[in-house]
């Protein structure tokens, strides 16, 4: 497991705490923790547990994988553009919960579709390129051939500048 940032966790949480115009007494009794433990952990002299940060991510309405990725307890590289993602959905504040629930269910099968389940994978950690896409000397994103579930093979399919 990687090791802890706790700095850069604080920071970060006295941030949104600051963007949902919360007190840090308020965000404490919203998350259930003592006003004292959450200073601490703002002020980076404490490590949260994964537990403390869903608490807290709950009072803020932000993604605990967020919070667990600036703890260092997700792999920061691996599921970096995932949980972004889905932050930046939940953080919507034009959207209601229903809204944010639906869109992320379209997110993830989106991401099945593509060979990429819950959690990243190892090609993206990697940095390598995403099956099912490429790009022609024209800059043109095409799909490449991909095996269906009936086992055929389909052809390329333009998908952007036609």
């Amino acid at each position: 497991m990687a090791s802890l940032n706790v700095g850069n966790l604080g920071e970060y949480l006295r941030e949104q705490r600051r963007n949902a115009q919360l007190s840090l007494r308020q965000l404490a009794d919203a998350a259930g923790v003592s006003n004292p433990y959450l200073s601490q952990i703002e002020r980076g002299l404490r490590k949260p547990s994964a537990e403390v940060l869903q608490q807290v991510a709950k009072a803020l309405r932000i993604s605990a994988e967020t919070l667990y990725v600036r703890a260092g307890i997700l792999d920061a590289e691996r599921d970096r553009d995932e949980v972004e993602t889905r932050a930046v959905l939940l953080a919507d504040p034009s959207l209601n919960e229903r809204q944010k629930q639906v869109l992320l269910q379209i997110y993830e099968s989106f991401r099945k579709e593509n060979g990429f389940g819950t959690g990243g994978s190892e090609q993206e950690a990697e940095g390598e390129e995403r099956p099912g896409s490429a790009e022609d000397d024209t800059g043109d994103t095409t799909a490449r051939g991909t095996r269906t579930a009936g086992g055929s093979d389909a052809g390329p399919r333009r998908t952007a500048g036609q």
